[in-house]
């Protein structure tokens, strides 16, 4: 069977939309075939599909199967639902498959509405009739049940697969602690020097200065993230400036410098997620609020003399 390249359809009400496609616009009498519908929207919102109940789609369509949905937290506290429909014609002929509709309150979006192509099954009338009877004991093979599409191209899944799963390998045995087992790795600098090289790099790139707020808060705060990491064991890298705060705060030694810290991140969601551009005399000052933050918990190197010192 040949397989049709789709583009996604979909539409858009508030803050809510819905795309719909088919694995394929062809499918053969018979044979099933997978509606692929993708909705967005804030998290938290409930909504639901109008053919919740329904078990056709149109009068020649009929719905075998409706998977559980699946969500997906994205970014600025959105999801996405994905749902699919699992679809099935007995009578040839090409069909419009109605928008689906998704309510939300006293709100409806609707996808865009897509054509199906039902093939009848080629019929050998070279050979004799037979009587048709009941099929006894068929085995269950799990490729009766695996879309046409995805059976023909088995070996491409399979390595697909061996891919992801040699990445995901990697990704943990190796990159997420910062290492590359393919290149040789360098004696890396102490948590304060490594801090203080990149913060100087950070403002000879003059960000800023060019308008990129963004991209210069996004350099600080990471540099800083990377440095409390180091510096304290505190996996920053992975936390929201809150957690971050409030892990600093239950360190003594930290209650000195912690208010600047709070500042800086602070400034940095809001020029990140709220899409305010900060002064200049406000750029500059996160700057130097950085590099205090970093100078003031530096580790302290004793001389030999504070060593020998005999504490009561």
């Amino acid at each position: 069977m040949l397989v049709a390249a789709l583009l996604w359809l979909g539409g858009v009400a508030g803050n809510v939309t819905i795309k719909a496609k088919l694995d394929s616009a062809r499918l053969l009498m018979g044979r099933t075939t997978a509606l692929h519908l993708e909705i967005v929207q804030d998290r938290g919102t409930r909504g639901a599909l109008a053919l919740e109940k329904s078990d056709t789609l149109t009068s020649m369509v009929e719905i075998a199967d409706k998977p559980k949905a699946d969500t997906t937290a994205l970014d600025n506290n959105r999801e996405q639902i994905s749902r699919d429909l699992i679809l099935q014609a007995f009578d040839s002929g090409l069909y419009v498959l109605p928008p689906i509709a998704y309510i939300v309150g006293h709100d409806t979006v609707q996808s865009d509405p897509l054509s199906l192509k039902v093939i009848p099954v080629p019929v050998d009338t070279t050979q004799d009739i037979i009587d048709i009877k009941p099929v006894e004991g068929v085995p269950f093979r799990l490729l009766d049940w695996v879309p046409d599409w995805m059976a023909d191209y088995w070996w491409a899944w399979l390595l697909g697969l061996l891919l992801i799963a040699g990445a995901l390998f990697y990704y943990f045995k190796w990159y997420r602690h910062g290492r590359n087992p393919l290149r040789p790795e360098k004696k890396r600098l102490p948590p304060y020097e490594e801090a203080m090289l990149n913060l100087e790099a950070l403002k000879q790139r003059q960000l800023w200065q060019n308008g990129q707020e963004k991209e210069y808060f996004t350099g600080l705060t990471d540099i800083l993230r990377v440095y409390i990491d180091r510096r304290f064991g505190i996996n920053a890298v992975e936390m929201t400036s809150t957690q971050i705060v409030a892990t600093l705060k239950e360190r003594g030694e930290m209650r000195a410098v912690n208010e600047q810290l709070t500042m800086i991140l602070e400034m940095a969601d809001i020029v990140k997620f709220a899409a305010v551009r900060p002064l200049a005399d406000d750029n500059e000052l996160a700057y130097q609020r950085a590099v205090n933050f970093v100078e003031e918990t530096k580790p302290v190197v004793e001389t030999p003399e504070q060593q020998k010192e005999v504490k009561p």
